[in-house]
């Protein structure tokens, strides 16, 4: 329900504020007063399209703030849920448009996208105007009014969930039957594959053991000329090898240790440098002997690389990922060869859920076509009674083929009128004028009022082109969709409380004191200037300025007694209506 709007700089109003309560509020006023620019403005709060026309002349930036309480708006909640914004029971949009044309949008304080805001705004407002921003154009609209008209939740959640389980299925058995495909020629290819790698025999470390022996057998000559220093140097060289002037070095120390035996220290230390050095040349002499290369080896070492590489190549992988290569069209062809056995499975589970969701479909369709009959002649009888006589309204229904369903069913639905006596049925988008919508609008909400999904309904100038006891009619029907927020049927003070309390609001632009004389609360829409500005205000009406301003409605520019007791009976009347339908109740 939208609890308060604050306006500034947005045409021609400077700064406005207004609370607003539960049941029907109307706004009147004197023509070009601007009764139409709240309505305005919360469309553009909504996110509705926006320029820098909308800046009030000579301001910086208009911007426009809607708070809504949510309290109880379960897809209000699911959407703040889903965009993890937080918020407890109230939403604040609010909306910013520069004069350059550039525009800002906000929830809760957080900026977000222009269609997100849209998204979240019908959640909470539905607004009727003169062909502008109406939800009931929308075929998709109409479906989920006419299921919620009929209480289809149950079974829409049925179809869906089914429609989403069997798309599931056949998207895998799609993949599947892809890689089906030329089954026979990608068998052959895989036993190959799999067939040369399996006869590879590769280790995990043979490549890196194969390619460390090949180096050492190419830089053999190499290796050996080093080693053979190596030994000259520490052993074989005469006079100068390490061992003969260690052994030298340690004969010397352990004489002149018998005269100071400090020098024991240095001694063992010699000593165990000889016994390291004697140790590194033996095995610098084996690392010699086994230096001589086998050139049968050597062959079998080229050989068996050459097929590795050669192997990886064709597969376009490095040596070491040869293993995993294995692994994975091993894992491959054992798909493939099952994949005959899994498909008939994904065939028969393919069927046995088309079947549920063709069921599932199939009850939704019963009920739509039950609930369409109900609500064509709810809405027929209210437009007739709305000034439209002989109109017609019908909700056409047209069946898919089983393979054209969607999670919402088998059903193409379509609100259909014929606004005049002897014209065929036609698509309500195509029909209806901006005056005859705005009827037609009413009379569905008010028929579906049960199952209204927005907690706030805004309705721009609903009863253009008509007057006398069809404005009354109209009026009344505005009040009930009211009333039925309200939930309660007692006047004055209690009804201002019951305005408070959560649910639905009907917020009304109109012309007419039939209209007006039915509202909970009324605002009157004033023009003020000084010559060189105007400006737009908003003012809450008391139970004796409304009798004034219903009377200039029914009187003109002078206001007369007669017309003064006209608007106490037209107030007392829409009070004893309300009266007598909650004692029917």
């Amino acid at each position: 329900m939208l609890t308060h709007i604050q306006i500034r700089d947005f045409v021609i109003i400077d700064a406005l504020e207004l609370e607003l309560g539960a049941g029907l509020t109307v706004l009147t006023g004197e023509t070009g007063a601007g009764k139409s620019i709240l309505v305005d403005a919360l469309l553009l709060a909504s996110g509705g399209r926006a320029g820098a026309e909308v800046v009030r002349h000579g301001a910086e930036r208009a911007e426009v703030t809607a708070t809504f309480g949510i309290k109880g708006n379960d897809a209000a909640q699911a959407w703040f849920k889903e965009q993890e914004i937080d918020c407890e029971d109230e939403c604040v949009l609010r909306r910013i448009v520069t004069s350059d044309g550039r525009s800002r949008a906000y929830v809760n304080g957080q900026s977000l996208a222009i269609q997100a805001l849209r998204q979240l705004a019908e959640t909470l407002v539905d607004i009727h105007g003169q062909m502008e921003y109406q939800s009931l154009m929308k075929r998709s609209a109409q479906r989920e009014l006419l299921d919620q008209h009929g209480a289809h939740e149950s079974l829409t959640t049925a179809v869906r969930d089914t429609w989403r389980e069997l798309k599931a299925l056949r998207d895998a058995q799609s993949q599947a039957l892809a890689a089906s495909q030329d089954r026979a020629a990608k068998l052959e290819l895989l036993n190959y594959h799999v067939a040369e790698l399996t006869g590879l025999d590769l280790k995990p470390t043979e490549v890196v053991d194969l390619t460390s022996e090949r180096q050492r057998v190419a830089q053999s000559g190499r290796l050996a000329q080093g080693i053979h220093e190596v030994l000259q140097a520490v052993r074989d060289a005469e006079d100068g090898a390490a061992d003969h002037a260690l052994t030298r070095a340690l004969t010397v120390t352990r004489q002149l240790a018998t005269i100071d035996t400090r020098l024991n220290e240095v001694a063992q230390s010699l000593d165990e440098s000889l016994i390291a050095l004697r140790e590194a040349a033996d095995a610098a002499t084996r690392y010699e002997a086994d230096l001589e290369v086998d050139p049968i080896r050597q062959e079998w070492l080229e050989q068996r690389l050459a097929a590795i590489e050669n192997v990886a190549r064709k597969h376009r992988v490095e040596t070491a990922m040869l293993p995993a290569l294995l692994q994975n069209l091993t894992a491959e062809l054992t798909h493939l060869q099952d994949l005959t056995v899994t498909l008939k499975g994904m065939e028969a589970e393919v069927h046995k859920a088309s079947q549920r969701y063709l069921a599932a479909a199939e009850q939704l369709s019963n009920a739509r076509g039950k609930t369409a009959t109900s609500l064509a002649e709810r809405v027929t009888a209210l437009m007739q009674g709305l000034g439209m006589p002989g109109g017609k309204f019908s909700v056409a229904l047209t069946a898919k083929s089983p393979d054209q369903g969607t999670e919402h069913g088998l059903d193409d639905v379509e609100f259909m009128v014929s606004a005049n006596p002897g014209q065929p049925p036609q698509p309500l988008a195509k029909t209806a004028s901006g005056g005859e919508l705005s009827r037609i609008s009413l009379s569905v909400q008010v028929a579906a009022v049960e199952s209204l999904r927005q907690p706030c309904l805004v309705f721009d100038e609903v009863d253009a082109g008509i007057g006398g006891g069809v404005a009354e009619i109209v009026g009344r029907q505005l009040r009930a969709l009211g009333s039925a927020a309200l939930g309660s049927a007692t006047l004055g003070n209690a009804t201002r409380r019951g305005m408070n309390r959560g649910g639905a609001q009907v917020l009304c632009v109109t012309h007419l004191p039939q209209v007006a004389s039915q509202a909970h609360a009324h605002v009157r829409v004033t023009k003020l200037t000084d010559g060189k500005t105007t400006r737009t205000s908003l003012h809450p009406l008391t139970d004796d300025e409304r009798i004034e301003e219903i009377a200039r409605m029914l009187g003109g520019v002078e206001i007369t007694g007669k017309a003064r007791e006209h608007a106490v009976e037209m107030l007392k009347s829409s009070a004893g209506e309300e009266r007598k339908k909650a004692k029917k109740k």
